[in-house]
């Protein structure tokens, strides 16, 4: 696995920052922090897989009276993208003097002269209270653009630095454009800042939004779990974000422990049969009289998956909250059970929320080591953490897949254990806990 960093070039520029605790070219943060595997490396005459630390740099790469920097959001929205947006201002202009800062709006399509969206001018003064607000001020888009077309722009508009918050899809392009950068010579530095809601970005610990998500989540999952118990035979179904990978699903669930279903991509079901999810969903009810069931977006695709990509390359997904709801109801109805079903999907009001507390520092610490990593010059990479610690991570790594609740691990364990649900796939267990 190659965690080597490319950088445009030697930094000769002494950094003006003082009291600093510096990072210096050797710092690196292990992959993985097994002292066995450690032990084994050394054993083998080989250095351990470690990535490059995030900081402040004694040198860097860039002239900052000559700098002018550029900032882009793309995709879906995220609580915290305005958070990331301020950290990445507020440090480039107060702490090392950059004061040439645009905003490109509307994603990608910002670069395309066709489309004709204007660039907003970046201050302090104009990103002052943009933390108390959901979503980007730069507004955002989904979809392909030509990436010379935004090479061409990035020369044209003179810009140095671009600073690209995104997910998958983001990243892919954003590589795309360093490869087309390096074919032309230019000297232009390109870094990643993740944003995912479903926190599936590879080598990645967590991403900003996924803490608000999860606790959105939780409340949500909460009121599911009041209008269950509020009429005979209640169900109270909840549709979460998760398109590949079910972390919002599984770790809200373990928040308040209501849910008595977790339904997630990662882990197939059956739907019908002596085991199935409808037969031991009719078990709970007939025993308990309520139950909550939470389902990721991507679960259950082979029940309603529909054929295509969207604008983005994402697999287009069917609506698995709709279609357990027709599902359950045309279920019990055809066993003569009368029951009372809410159907909840809080989708879109969670990515529209600000962020809570501790999503907010954890954007600001983003946003300042996106600045220092790129000011040295650093590119083709993102930033993020790894191991309690912000690393630098090579695009062409980020983009080879996507991360995914391992079903064997503490996190899915943990789920198993709080609702007692079984696998719905040809055993037989005892239906989920008492809640």
């Amino acid at each position: 696995m190659d965690t080597s960093v490319e950088s445009l070039g030697e930094c000769k520029i002494k950094n003006p920052l003082r009291q600093v605790d510096w990072v210096e070219d050797n710092d690196r943060i292990l992959f993985n922090l097994s002292a066995g595997l450690v032990e084994e490396c050394v054993k083998k005459g080989q250095a351990p897989i470690s990535f490059l630390k995030a900081g402040p740099k004694r040198k860097i790469y860039f002239d900052i009276s000559k700098l002018k920097c550029a900032i882009v959001t793309c995709g879906g929205l995220c609580p915290g993208l305005n958070n990331v947006i301020r950290s990445i201002v507020l440090t480039l202009y107060h702490t090392y003097g950059v004061t040439n800062i645009l905003g490109i709006r509307y994603g990608f399509q910002g670069f395309i002269p066709k489309y004709g969206h204007p660039i907003m001018e970046l201050t302090p003064n104009r990103v002052r209270e943009i933390n108390e607000l959901g979503g980007t001020i730069l507004s955002s888009s989904r979809g392909h653009q030509g990436i010379s077309e935004v090479v061409d722009a990035l020369e044209r508009m003179n810009i140095g630095l671009l600073f690209a918050i995104g997910g998958d899809g983001t990243f892919r392009a954003a590589a795309k454009i360093c490869e087309e950068i390096a074919s032309t010579g230019a000297k232009i530095g390109v870094i990643g800042i993740p944003k995912t809601i479903d926190n599936d970005i590879l080598f990645l610990s967590r991403s900003f939004g996924f803490s608000t998500a999860v606790s959105c989540a939780s409340d949500v999952i909460g009121c599911a779990h009041v209008e269950a118990n509020g009429a005979p035979n209640g169900i109270g179904l909840v549709k979460l974000m998760g398109r590949q990978s079910g972390f919002i699903a599984a770790n809200a669930s373990l928040d308040r422990r209501y849910a008595n279903f977790v339904l997630i991509p990662e882990s197939d079901f059956d739907l019908d049969g002596p085991h199935g999810f409808l037969a031991v969903l009719e078990k709970r009810i007939q025993e308990k009289k309520h139950a909550v069931i939470v389902v990721a977006e991507g679960a259950g695709q082979r029940y309603c998956g529909v054929e295509g990509f969207d604008n983005s390359g994402n697999k287009v997904l069917g609506d698995i909250g709709l279609y357990l709801k027709d599902r359950i109801t045309e279920y019990f109805g055809e066993n003569g059970i009368e029951i009372s079903l809410k159907y909840i999907d809080p989708s879109y009001t969670i990515r529209s929320v600000r962020a809570t507390s501790e999503d907010s520092v954890f954007c600001g610490f983003l946003g300042q080591n996106a600045v220092h990593v790129g000011l040295a010059g650093m590119t083709n990479i993102m930033v993020g953490t790894w191991n309690e610690e912000f690393v630098c991570v090579p695009l062409g790594l980020v983009t080879t897949g996507r991360k995914q609740v391992d079903l064997k691990g503490k996190l899915w364990s943990s789920v198993l254990e709080a609702t007692g649900q079984p696998s719905f796939k040809h055993q037989v267990m005892d239906g989920a806990r008492e809640s």
